[in-house]
């Protein structure tokens, strides 16, 4: 009886599966800290997920930021992710990083660059700090652990002959707490690397007497030379509530959504074609920086792995050419 009851259930569900009702499909989203732009731009991705296919649920988390978010693909937490699109390519080609030298992220995937993500840089300005240089002998904020702000952070050191240990003491932890360290006095300078418009940034520009810190030009090109990730950006002049009061270079990279290669083809196919073409509108209205930056003609600049097949095929029905070296393996 036992037996046929099983034999019973299977034929139901092959029966089902034929006449198209599929299994659910759970994807967990990962982001950044509540304050960044990561966040938001993943709990909108996961509304107009969950809003428009019925066969997949999604929900954002936040998280400790890009290189989290990258090991949590390579365990299986997350199966899509915004990530740097610096610290995506440390991780699919294991390099850079001790969380990823020897041990490569290898099914990490790429979907679609998003947006610039600035590098900015904010001191209190009673710290004194005018400089990168100033930083030294300075309480720093450089990131939380594993996030791609500290590796950011440890490149610019770097471009001034710096490390973390010429700080007065280099800051760890969430961002949200980050911002409210400099409001309170307790931090001089915080470095955050962000979409232009995070609360990381803009509380304290709002509530505090705060400067933004330039970097110079020569250590700018000395960045992009050696990490071509990176590009140059200027920070508007009044952006933030009057601040800074006069346009700022600094460092930019790309804001990139990713997936996890154990995704089915067809699913991500079918958000791909949700998000960029049905409710291309809608998308793009998620966030700001969405709506200034995002083309589709232009979401494959500076993607630094492989394509998911499912990208693959929605960028070629759209008539996008996809580079040889952008293909996933087997294609």
């Amino acid at each position: 009886m036992k037996k046929g009851k099983l034999t019973l259930t299977a034929v139901l569900a092959l029966a089902l599966a034929g006449l198209g009702f599929a299994q659910k499909v759970f994807i967990t989203i990962g982001s950044g800290s509540t304050t960044g732009v990561y966040y938001p731009v993943a709990v909108g991705v996961a509304k107009l997920i969950n809003d428009n296919l019925d066969n997949v649920r999604a929900n954002a988390r936040s998280t400790g930021g890009s290189v989290y978010n990258a090991l949590a693909i390579a365990k299986g937490e997350l199966q899509m992710t915004m990530i740097q699109n610096d610290v995506a390519f440390y991780a699919y080609t294991g390099t850079v990083r001790k969380e990823f030298e020897g041990k490569p992220v290898e099914k990490l995937r790429g979907l679609a660059t998003l947006y610039p993500e600035p590098v900015q840089i904010i001191a209190r300005a009673d710290s004194g700090i005018k400089s990168i240089a100033d930083m030294k002998g300075k309480k720093v904020y450089v990131g939380d652990v594993g996030s791609g702000v500290e590796v950011n952070s440890r490149q610019i050191f770097e471009a001034y002959g710096m490390t973390f240990d010429d700080l007065g003491q280099a800051v760890r932890g969430r961002a949200n707490q980050a911002a409210q360290l400099l409001q309170d006095g307790r931090i001089d300078a915080l470095i955050y690397t962000a979409g232009l418009g995070t609360a990381t940034i803009a509380q304290p520009a709002l509530t505090t007497d705060v400067v933004f810190v330039p970097i110079d030009l020569d250590k700018i090109q000395y960045l992009r030379n050696k990490y071509p990730f990176y590009a140059q950006f200027v920070i508007p002049a009044g952006f933030y509530s009057g601040k800074p009061t006069v346009s700022v270079p600094t460092v930019t990279v790309k804001a990139t959504l990713a997936a996890s290669a154990d995704l089915p083809e067809e699913v991500v196919y079918n958000i791909m074609k949700l998000l960029f073409d049905e409710k291309f509108d809608e998308f793009k209205k998620i966030h700001a920086n969405l709506e200034k930056y995002f083309t589709l003609d232009k979401a494959l600049d500076g993607m630094p792995i492989p394509l998911h097949p499912g990208a693959v095929k929605f960028y070629q029905e759209k008539g996008i050419e996809v580079p040889a070296e952008l293909l996933p393996p087997g294609m």
